[in-house]
């Protein structure tokens, strides 16, 4: 994937998260749920807790909305009882996509992923059809001008703290990890007082497909639509924008 490409995507997801905000604290939400049900309330003696909590966070959630997501996920009458759904599939030209969802009704979830792919020219495929085309890795971007460090300075630390790989863009930067280091390369960025424009394991594809100026707007209304759905929190896909 060029650089060029790679950080106009990072701008564009940007925008969106800041459109649609509300949504998003939403999803958060139950994300936080699901990671207190796991492992309990304790953010210090629950990873996954601690890695919500940081794309939280990234997305600009106040730590007032944090706080009291938690709170109710660990009250007793709490009864709201979500489940993580993976679907796969195809866009326009074979386009890979994978949808990360979280949900209390798998039919209704299905039935609504499985119309968008129908009404923009997907298919909704089979468990592992396009998995084995992504890497889980942890993602971690920053705004070049919210940090005091150097390139070499913060390059430094994320090595020595595990990262796999540093790249520089224009205005940001992004750190890879392996899923199990990135927790750890989160917090030395952390103790730094950096913020983060994005801090989550996501689903990384390992080659990219180019598209049309006609399938690159059905793709691009694949995947808003996608994203639209109350019961969608990550939608990772191999197209090149």
């Amino acid at each position: 994937m060029s650089g060029h490409s790679k950080w106009h995507n990072i701008q564009a997801k940007k925008g969106k998260a800041d459109a649609a905000r509300g949504k998003i604290f939403t999803k958060l939400g139950r994300e936080l749920l699901m990671a207190v049900r796991a492992g309990g309330p304790d953010v210090n003696n629950n990873s996954k807790l601690k890695d919500v909590v940081a794309k939280c966070k990234a997305n600009n959630m106040p730590n007032d909305n944090i706080d009291k997501a938690i709170k109710k996920a660990s009250g007793e009458g709490n009864q709201e009882n979500y489940e993580e759904i993976v679907y796969e599939g195809y866009g326009p030209n074979g386009v890979a996509i994978i949808v990360n969802a979280t949900t209390d009704n798998r039919n209704r979830t299905a039935s609504d992923v499985r119309h968008i792919f129908d009404k923009f020219g997907g298919n909704l495929g089979t468990s592992g059809c396009v998995s084995y085309l992504f890497e889980k890795k942890g993602v971690i971007v920053l705004e070049k001008e919210t940090t005091n460090l150097s390139e070499d300075e913060l390059m430094l630390l994320v090595i020595e703290a595990g990262a796999e790989n540093f790249e520089s863009g224009d205005e940001f930067f992004e750190i890879i990890t392996a899923p199990e280091d990135f927790s750890k390369v989160r917090e030395a960025l952390e103790k730094e007082g950096l913020n983060f424009v994005e801090a989550d394991i996501q689903m990384v594809p390992q080659t990219y497909i180019t598209l049309n100026e006609e399938s690159s707007r059905k793709m691009g209304l694949l995947i808003d639509n996608l994203e639209d759905l109350d019961d969608v929190i990550e939608v990772y896909h191999n197209w090149e924008e």
